[in-house]
């Protein structure tokens, strides 16, 4: 008996020694694996993905005003409006994204606003948008040369364009309306009657969303700091709805080489000193930037020649590369602003502010989710601009 009992008391010994080294190991390690920094925010595993690159510091730039800064009394308003380009069916997202955006920033400043559609608004629609604001409000029909598609398109090549698109299962594909809007957002919405009179504007779209207060003017930044493009979103074009645009952009700067800036942000654009496409691009839903960019000499002769080739119907040129493409080429990088501090979402894509913005502005988007350093995101490229 005296053996027995001996042997079990060895081994209930070994069971719990095990034990107990197995709950320090797994306690050590879950400390371990804990990140050491206050700006770490719990991700759901299946969001977790490559990085491309290590986190940059962004540039050095002034600093916005406190919190609770009267932020637009006390300094006359900035030449700039609010735009919007929508159809009378988009009312629901027109007043939620109008909404968010008077509350998040409006409210204090009373800027303009101004909607553009291709068709007459409806009264309804008037009505709606003008309860929203206190600022003034005016609504636009875009002229029909700058919407539709110009009779001097080869419409069975453009056709052809398209179809060979859906066989690709590309979004947007068969779309001649969509390829209007592009047509029109890239060479065009500047020359509107309604935009004349303004030189910054803030592009909003219905059914977006705003997660963060501003603390300060974003237009007055532009301006006192020489800025003429500020974006939230950057990441990669598909290839194929662009596939002759960088031949194209190459064969103008071959052309026109005293419209490229100096120190520009070529390297933001190709990998290899701009012989190919990296097709990284700021994503043009958001854009708070200056029109006089896009009315000076460099840009125009840019459209009218991008125009020439057809390329916005024959394939599917959309403004956001266009856009990136000019401004990362004709400005200097300087000139190019991240919004770092500007909560934004256009489905499918988001940006969080992190750290002490998140906070600061009352953000409510969860940190983990930003695309920012995702693999698909070019951020990083845009931050190397200044390391």
């Amino acid at each position: 008996m005296f053996v027995v009992s001996r042997r079990r008391f060895v081994v209930l010994t070994v069971v719990v020694l095990s034990l107990l080294y197995f709950l320090q190991v797994t306690l050590r390690d879950a400390v371990r694996a804990v990140p050491v920094t206050d700006a770490a925010v719990p991700r759901p595993q299946e969001e977790q993905i490559a990085i491309e690159a290590p986190v940059v510091e962004a540039p050095v730039v002034e600093a916005p005003p406190e919190p609770g800064h009267d932020l637009c009394h006390g300094r006359e308003h900035a030449n700039a409006t609010l735009l919007m380009l929508a159809r009378n069916s988009d009312l629901s997202g027109a007043i939620s994204s109008v909404s968010q955006m008077e509350d998040k920033f409006n409210k204090h400043c009373n800027y303009p606003w101004v909607f553009l559609n291709e068709e007459p608004f409806t009264e309804d629609f008037k009505r709606e948008m003008t309860k929203l604001t206190n600022g003034s409000v005016s609504f636009g029909l875009v002229p029909r040369e700058h919407w539709f598609q110009p009779a001097w398109i080869d419409e069975d090549l453009a056709r052809a364009g398209r179809d060979k698109m859906v066989a690709q299962d590309i979004i947007y594909a068969e779309s001649v309306p969509y390829r209007n809007m592009c047509r029109f957002n890239s060479g065009f919405f500047f020359k509107h009657t309604l935009l004349q009179q303004y030189r910054y504007y803030w592009r909003v779209e219905p059914d977006i969303e705003y997660f963060c207060d501003m603390t300060y003017d974003p237009f007055h930044y532009l301006q006192d700091n020489n800025k003429i493009y500020g974006f939230t979103i950057s990441f990669y074009e598909w290839e194929p709805t662009i596939p002759t645009l960088w031949s194209t952009v190459k064969e103008f700067i071959a052309k026109h080489p005293q419209y490229l800036a100096e120190n520009n942000a070529m390297e933001y654009l190709s990998d290899d000193g701009g012989e190919t496409y990296n097709l990284c691009h700021f994503w043009s839903n958001f854009e708070i930037a200056d029109m006089d960019f896009w009315r000076g000499e460099a840009y125009q002769a840019f459209f009218d020649f991008l125009e020439s080739k057809g390329g916005f119907y024959y394939e599917r040129w959309g403004d956001a590369p266009v856009h990136s493409i000019a401004a990362a080429l004709f400005a200097p990088r300087d000139q190019l602003h991240f919004f770092t501090d500007v909560g934004y979402r256009h489905q499918p894509f988001q940006h969080c502010p992190q750290g002490a913005d998140w906070k600061q502005n009352k953000c409510t988007c969860e940190q983990w989710n930003t695309l920012d350093y995702f693999q698909q995101s070019c951020i990083p490229r845009f931050h190397r601009l200044f390391k």
